[in-house]
């Protein structure tokens, strides 16, 4: 089948959303997985990218592995969550025979997959696109920015509590500042440990990292994830945890995530299809 080769996939996907971090560890799939399953619970159509190329982790946290893509005439049919197909899900994960297949690829291979799952996936009509990427500030981001150019709408930067992490999220900072990459906010991920019994949330990192460096940059804290147990269930097992889970503190901190993200980016209008 024919491939597009342009960014015209992208011409009906309303807004773009980058979660970075300069450090591996921190819960960037996390929060990308929480944010797409709270954005559809909240009546959006919504994509998730994961641009992860060497630890894929997107689909076994959306019980979707074992999936395969298939190609139409517009490109790279993405995965679905559901029958309603609220939520297409991209990853290298899909084309992989075995799910423990290890990708060892050179820089120019990882560039020209992400070209493809940036330009080659047909979407249909997204509210927005949720990209979860590698960590670091390597030149797989350059190409991720060179290729979204004017299509992404804002990043979302992912932390912990501690300041080895936010010296890493600092040079995310700088990168998306020398990319012209408009930083929405900073999330703080693990902030804390909610008990599954009593509910309460312990503090077992140090804290106040997160507000160090808003504080420091100027940039908002948007949310403050603490780490749940049940959340860690879920991923494990593939559950949508915002439906079973959807008044605790952890859920509550992605919903207020995702208000900002509406509030902020309001979905661009895409012309209906009148033919």
């Amino acid at each position: 089948a024919a491939v597009m080769t342009s960014l015209h996939n992208l011409s009906s996907v309303g807004q773009v959303v980058v979660i970075l971090s300069g450090k591996g560890g921190v819960g960037k799939s996390t929060v990308a997985v929480q944010l797409a399953l709270s954005l559809v619970s909240s009546g959006k159509k919504v994509g998730l990218l994961d641009l992860d190329i060497c630890g894929p982790s997107v689909p076994h946290m959306l019980g979707l592995e074992g999936k395969d893509v298939h190609q139409s005439d517009q490109g790279w049919l993405p995965v679905y969550t559901s029958a309603d197909k609220n939520l297409a899900v991209m990853s290298i994960a899909f084309l992989l025979r075995n799910k423990n297949d290890a990708v060892i690829w050179r820089g120019p291979k990882k560039h020209a997959m992400i070209r493809q799952f940036i330009q080659d996936v047909c979407w249909d009509q997204l509210d927005y696109l949720i990209i979860d990427t590698p960590p670091g500030t390597s030149d797989e981001h350059m190409t991720l920015l060179e290729i979204l150019k004017e299509s992404a709408k804002g990043a979302v930067l992912v932390t912990t509590p501690n300041l080895v992490a936010i010296s890493d999220v600092r040079r995310e900072v700088t990168f998306c500042e020398k990319t012209g990459l408009n930083i929405i906010g900073l999330v703080e991920n693990m902030s804390g440990f909610v008990c599954p019994n009593c509910q309460d949330c312990s503090q077992i990192f140090p804290t106040g990292g997160g507000q160090l460096l808003a504080d420091e940059t100027g940039i908002p804290l948007l949310a403050k994830i603490p780490i749940d147990p049940n959340l860690v269930r879920c991923e494990d097992k593939g559950e949508n945890f915002i439906a079973a889970f959807g008044n605790s503190p952890a859920a509550t901190a992605v919903h207020s995530l995702r208000d900002v993200i509406i509030s902020k980016l309001s979905p661009i209008s895409t012309p209906m299809d009148v033919s």
